[in-house]
């Protein structure tokens, strides 16, 4: 395992710790708990098999190594989540007036 393999790891351990410790005060709930957890965990998984996500787009024909595919990934779900959040606010504007 490569060193910024590992240190993504630890600041992925720091934020499940946090994670953690916001659901023991119940600042968060049980649902945002478990997609938080979930989220970490498969972005854990993610680095430690970096290598055959590679090994798997390199069978797909696809030039970008796995990290520029997850990082592509991720930038979607960014937009779809933006998208979302936009919806959400235009229904409490339309409820406001």
């Amino acid at each position: 395992m490569l060193p910024q393999q590992i240190i993504a790891l630890l600041i992925i351990l720091i934020f499940v710790i946090k994670l953690f410790t916001q659901k023991k005060k119940e600042i968060i709930n049980q649902t945002e708990f478990f997609s938080w957890l979930i989220f970490w965990f498969i972005a854990g998984l993610a680095i430690i098999f970096i290598k055959n996500i590679d090994g798997f787009l390199a069978e797909l024909g696809v030039s970008a190594s796995g990290i520029n595919f997850l990082f592509y990934i991720g930038v979607l779900i960014l937009f779809y989540f933006i998208f979302r959040l936009r919806l959400i606010i235009a229904k409490l504007d339309r409820q406001l007036t």
